[in-house]
């Protein structure tokens, strides 16, 4: 596998390359160039989607800034090999992805814990509202106790909007194996919440 800085591969051709229109790829190829200003466009499009991306895995918005910080830090650094072989957020997701699965083994601790009670908001006490807070808590819950694979396959599809080939490769698998993992979270899912929904 290898390592975010030199994803994607060097060496094609820059006529042959994918998605030469892509807006985002436009940018990245600009700031390969030396326009510094072209990151600060990427960081306006990009920042809140990422943001949440690390935020359902990690649940502290400090450390999904954080992440996504150091996701940026590493697409400035990388951007003078860049090569536009994939879609921009396949690209961003691929190194958001590694720097996730870093930050799991650093912490040497299960990829995501329980939803803290201090962190929901407590708008009032009304029914609606209270049926509301415990699915959403039920819901983190379950999300949590996926597999790494399942959750950020299923986070990519439904967040991202990604497709399964665009998941495959940012996760380096194929994409029978991104539909496995979705359907399987899904499944998961579905059983965790079925007495609440």
């Amino acid at each position: 596998m290898m390592p975010p800085e030199a994803y994607p591969p060097e060496g094609a051709p820059p006529d042959t390359l994918p998605f030469p229109e892509e807006p985002d790829v436009q940018l990245m190829l600009r700031l390969r160039e030396g326009d510094e200003s072209a990151l600060n466009e990427l960081v306006e499009r990009w920042k809140h989607p990422l943001i949440n991306f690390f935020y359902r895995s990690v649940k502290q918005y400090e450390l999904a800034e954080d992440l996504s910080q150091v996701t940026f830090v590493r697409i400035y650094r990388s951007a003078p090999k860049y090569q536009p072989q994939a879609k921009f957020s396949t690209y961003l997701f691929h190194i958001a992805r590694r720097l996730l699965i870093n930050e799991f083994r650093r912490q040497q601790r299960k990829p995501l814990d329980a939803v803290d009670p201090a962190e929901i908001r407590l708008a009032d006490d009304s029914d609606s509202e209270r049926a509301t807070r415990e699915i959403e808590e039920a819901f983190q819950h379950a999300l949590g106790e996926l597999p790494e694979n399942q959750r950020t396959a299923l986070l990519l599809y439904k967040q991202q909007e990604m497709s399964y080939a665009e998941i495959a490769e940012a996760m380096d698998a194929t994409e029978s194996a991104v539909k496995t993992w979705i359907f399987r979270g899904r499944q998961i899912l579905k059983q965790a919440l079925k007495d609440l929904v």
